[in-house]
């Protein structure tokens, strides 16, 4: 696959998610019946780079994997969508390891074995070839903060919901998060934040103050497992072509609401062209 789309860096995890079906999600301590087990291609990294390179980007991923069976077939898919591996790191741990239940409304609950992506390192890595850097918070603080240093494109998405270092805040060009994810951040000093919202769409935020909104289509959800992923990458395609705030974020949220139609993470990522005949109905 080729592309003359944006350079994207993407830099984060890899996952191989083992997936299960349920009509309510657990409680604590109770136990359920689900479904069978079905494996897929995952992390926050490895999903927000197949999006991008779906989308139309040319897409380099910083990534670690295991020199075990499921680091073997990861690699496989990520040629297979298109996304360089030339920046892709080996280490002797496990692969990372995400283990997800769906319910019947598309809700999820993930819990994650790092493995591999704890060894992930960019120390010797130049970011300058990129159109726009993109990361997430699966991998260790150290790598996102070492990312923030060696470029001003960086567009991080705070996923999931810890802690950040507020110099390497102040360096993001923009700063992705959801809405709990934005409960942890002091809002009014970060320069742009954009919120998703899930089905009510998102907003940009500039210190604090609302530039932009836009609102989701309506889909039939079958699994909300890897929309947020989808926003992320869409997003950094349109901030690294130069799209307005609007713009960007009408691209995004879309993205994202197609990508709820079908199982597992990489299950349903849109192209571009779909995404833009989906804005062109609406």
């Amino acid at each position: 696959m080729t592309s003359r789309g944006p350079s994207v860096g993407v830099v984060g995890s890899c996952n191989v998610d083992y997936v299960v079906r349920s009509a309510n999600l657990p409680r604590p301590g109770q136990t359920i019946i689900a479904s069978d087990v079905a494996r897929l291609p995952g992390g926050k990294g490895a999903n927000q780079a197949v999006a991008a390179a779906r989308l139309g980007a040319r897409v380099s991923l910083f990534a670690a994997l295991g020199e075990d069976e499921a680091g073997r077939w990861l690699r496989c898919v990520l040629v297979e969508q298109g996304v360089a591996l030339d920046r892709l790191r080996s280490s002797p741990r496990p692969t990372g390891t995400a283990f997800i239940i769906v319910d019947d409304a598309g809700e999820n609950e993930i819990v994650v074995s790092p493995g591999a992506n704890g060894d992930l390192s960019v120390q010797d890595d130049r970011f300058d070839d990129f159109d726009v850097v993109l990361a997430q918070l699966e991998v260790s603080a150290r790598v996102v903060d070492d990312v923030a240093r060696r470029t001003s494109r960086l567009v991080l998405n705070v996923a999931p919901a810890l802690a950040v270092d507020p110099e390497t805040l102040g360096r993001c060009a923009v700063v992705i998060a959801n809405e709990n994810e934005a409960e942890l951040l002091e809002v009014a000093t970060i320069d742009h934040l954009v919120i998703s919202l899930g089905e009510r769409g998102a907003r940009h935020l500039c210190r604090g103050r609302e530039v932009a909104r836009a609102s989701a289509p309506h889909v039939s959800v079958v699994d909300a497992v890897g929309a947020g992923d989808a926003f992320c990458g869409a997003y950094a395609i349109r901030y690294a072509e130069g799209a307005s705030a609007q713009d960007a974020l009408d691209f995004a949220v879309t993205a994202g609401s197609l990508a709820t139609q079908a199982r597992g993470a990489q299950g349903s990522l849109a192209t571009r062209e779909e995404v833009e005949e989906c804005l062109a109905r609406r």
